[in-house]
C-alpha cells in the first residue's frame, strides 16, 4: 500500500521532537475517551443513564468521551469505572534512556467560558 500525503506529512512531523510528544500525549487522551465509550456501550446505558448513575449531567459525560478532552480526573475516572463495573490501572514507568532528553514541558489548556448577558 503506497503511502498517502498525509502519511508523508505526519512522518516528517513527527521528526519534530516536541510534535512527536504532544502526538503521543493526544493518542493517550484518545484512549481514555476510547475506553469509556467503549465500556458505557458494553454495558448497555447511554450517557444520560451513566450521567444519572454518578449525579452529574450528560454534557459531563460527552466531554470525558470526547477524544479532544484532557481534563480527566482520577476521582471522575474511578467513579465512571465502578459504575460500569470496572476498574481504574495508572502505570507511570520511566522513560527508555533515548527519550529522557525529549521531555516536553506543556502549558496547561486554558479554557474560556463566555457568558451572554441577559437581556
Amino acid at each position: 500500500m503506497s503511502k498517502t500525503n498525509f502519511d508523508r506529512f505526519l512522518e516528517e512531523q513527527l521528526r519534530d521532537p516536541d510534535f512527536a510528544e504532544r502526538f503521543k500525549a493526544a493518542g493517550e487522551a484518545w484512549d481514555v475517551a476510547l475506553q469509556i465509550t467503549r465500556l458505557r456501550e458494553e454495558a448497555g446505558v447511554s450517557q444520560k443513564e451513566l450521567a444519572e448513575r454518578l449525579d452529574t449531567t450528560q454534557q459531563q459525560i460527552s466531554r470525558l468521551e470526547s477524544p479532544s478532552y484532557e481534563g480527566h480526573s482520577l476521582s471522575m475516572l474511578r467513579r465512571v469505572a465502578a459504575a460500569l463495573h470496572a476498574r481504574v490501572r495508572v502505570v507511570i514507568e520511566p522513560l527508555p534512556k533515548a527519550e529522557k532528553s525529549a521531555v516536553v514541558r506543556e502549558e496547561p489548556a486554558s479554557y474560556k467560558s463566555t457568558r451572554r448577558k441577559r437581556s
